[in-house]
C-alpha cells in the first residue's frame, strides 16, 4: 500500500514537470501576413498588418516572424513609424527571415525599409503586454487602446490602427498558462486526496 502511494506521487510529480517545462519553456511565435508575408499591401488584403496586430496578445518572451524578399524590417521609434521615415532606426534586419523577439512590455514599432512600401501600409505597432498586466487580465478582454500616433486630426493615420484594439484576442500563451495554472492547482488536489486515501 505504502510502495503504490509512493509510486502514484511520483508519477504525478514527473507528469506536472514534463507538463509544466512544456507550457513555460514554449513562448508563442507570431508569423506576419500569413502566407504573403511581411511585403507591400496591394489593396485586397483581408486586413491591415495593425488589425491583425489587435486581435492577439504580444508578451515579453514571444516573437515575430517575418519572411519576405527584397525588404527589410526596421524596428522604429513612434515619430519615424508616424513619418515612414527609414533613416534612423533603432534595428534592422535584412536578412528575409527575421525572428524578432519581445524582451520588454510596451510598444513595438515596425516599417518597411522602403519608405513607399511603408506609406502603403507595409507598417505595424505591436503592444507587449505587462507580465502584471497578463496575469489579472481575463482571457476574453481586449487589449487596452495603445495611443494614437495619427497625423492630420484622423483617428487613425489611415492604416486602421487606432480604433482596431478593441476586438476580441486570439487564444495564446496568456491563455494558455491560465490553463496550465488551474490544471496544476487541480491536480495538485487530486494529488492530496488520493494520498490522503491511501
Amino acid at each position: 500500500m505504502a510502495l503504490f502511494r509512493f509510486n502514484a506521487f511520483i508519477f504525478s510529480l514527473v507528469f506536472t514537470s514534463i507538463f509544466a517545462t512544456t507550457i513555460f519553456v514554449s513562448s508563442f511565435q507570431f508569423e506576419i501576413g500569413g502566407e504573403i508575408g511581411w511585403s507591400k499591401p496591394i489593396g485586397n488584403e483581408s486586413e491591415t498588418y495593425n488589425e491583425w496586430a489587435a486581435k492577439n496578445r504580444f508578451h515579453i518572451g514571444d516573437s515575430l516572424y517575418f519572411k519576405y524578399k527584397g525588404d527589410s524590417v526596421l524596428e522604429v521609434t513612434p515619430a519615424d513609424y508616424l513619418n515612414c521615415n527609414t533613416s534612423n532606426p533603432i534595428s534592422k534586419f535584412e536578412d528575409g527571415d527575421t525572428v524578432f523577439k519581445f524582451n520588454r512590455s510596451g510598444f513595438f514599432y515596425f516599417i518597411s525599409g522602403h519608405k513607399n512600401h511603408c506609406k502603403s501600409g507595409q507598417r505595424l505597432i505591436i503592444r507587449v503586454m505587462h507580465p502584471f498586466e497578463s496575469e489579472t487580465a481575463s482571457p476574453g478582454t481586449a487589449p487596452a487602446i495603445a495611443p494614437t500616433v495619427a497625423a492630420g486630426g484622423g483617428d487613425d493615420g489611415g492604416d486602421g490602427w487606432a480604433s482596431d484594439f478593441l476586438g476580441p484576442p486570439a487564444i495564446n500563451s496568456t491563455t494558455a498558462i491560465s490553463v496550465f495554472s488551474y490544471f496544476v492547482t487541480a491536480l495538485g488536489g487530486v494529488m492530496v486526496f488520493l494520498y490522503l486515501l491511501m
